[in-house]
């Protein structure tokens, strides 16, 4: 939630090893996907200068929904102690053959929930409506988040229609998307019932009601909630001394995807907290290619 994490050294890893040329890209940067009481959602798309169509992963950023910006991810350079080479996050994807978008969305407490999911769901419509323009692969797409911004790509990754959650720009497409990357995102709101100083910093700016006074709003919020046989196949990074957002929300979101029999991989990062640096960076980078290139590159059938 909050932005301690150092976006600087996130997935590092795709360029570590031998020095790469810089990658031929196309980039298109403060692109309008909607237009909500007058305010321009914008987002930024880097995508490969080759043959496509490319599978698109959509990245959110953190800052505990109230905080952050999308320029935090494709802007920030990408250091390896083993390469001098730096990137930003789109960039690094796009090296890696896929299409990458940083999405604009609102933030509370001027907006609370459900702005935020709704955004990103139009983001995700908004793109694959125009993914012969953009040379994306419509069917497969991704969502990736940072702390609250993972709470979005789980969200994203286990709610349909039925949520409630779409609005009615590019109706005619699905907002689901086929693979998700959740980097320590809070999946079950209720958890904080019990820490009130969190609850009072973080959950009441974005739901505007204590946990006690509205479970349910807290539970409609939360992905656990929402967990079905047919949702994205989900890779869980998480530290586990996070004291922001403990790895028990992560376990339960695994646990629940599992009885689901949802493909669902967790690595849990020793020691680690809100974030981490070093080999587990480039560690943390390749698990994510690899997950990625697994359900988005052999292709996808939801």
């Amino acid at each position: 939630m909050l932005r301690i994490f150092a976006l600087s050294l996130m997935l590092s890893g795709l360029v570590v090893g031998a020095e790469p040329a810089q990658p031929k890209v196309k980039s298109t940067s403060n692109i309008t996907y909607s237009t909500v009481d007058g305010v321009k959602l914008q987002l930024d798309l880097v995508v490969p200068d080759s043959p496509g169509p490319h599978p698109c992963v959509i990245c959110f950023h953190g800052g505990a929904w109230k905080g952050g910006s999308r320029r935090d991810l494709p802007t920030t350079g990408f250091a390896s102690a083993k390469s001098s080479t730096k990137l930003g996050m789109l960039e690094a994807f796009a090296m890696k053959g896929y299409a990458a978008a940083s999405v604009t969305y609102r933030l509370a407490p001027k907006h609370q929930f459900p702005a935020q999911i709704q955004d990103a769901k139009t983001a995700v419509r908004f793109l694959r409506a125009n993914a012969k323009k953009y040379n994306l692969d419509g069917e497969r797409f991704a969502a990736l988040g940072f702390s609250a911004g993972g709470h979005l790509a789980a969200l994203l990754g286990t709610t349909d229609a039925k949520a409630g959650f779409d609005t009615k720009e590019h109706g005619e497409v699905s907002s689901k998307v086929q693979a998700v990357v959740d980097f320590f995102g809070p999946t079950d709101l209720s958890l904080y019932c019990e820490t009130p100083g969190i609850n009072d910093a973080f959950m009441l700016p974005l739901l505007g009601k204590e946990c006690l006074k509205d479970r349910k709003l807290y539970d409609r919020a939360s992905p656990t909630a929402y967990v079905t046989s047919d949702d994205a196949p989900v890779l869980i990074l998480h530290g586990n001394a996070d004291i922001i957002v403990p790895v028990l929300h992560s376990e339960l979101f695994k646990k629940k995807l599992e009885g689901a029999r949802v493909p669902v991989k967790m690595i849990t990062l020793d020691g680690r907290g809100h974030g981490w640096s070093g080999d587990d960076v480039d560690d943390t980078a390749r698990a994510t290619i690899a997950f990625l290139d697994e359900h988005l590159r052999k292709g996808s059938k939801k």
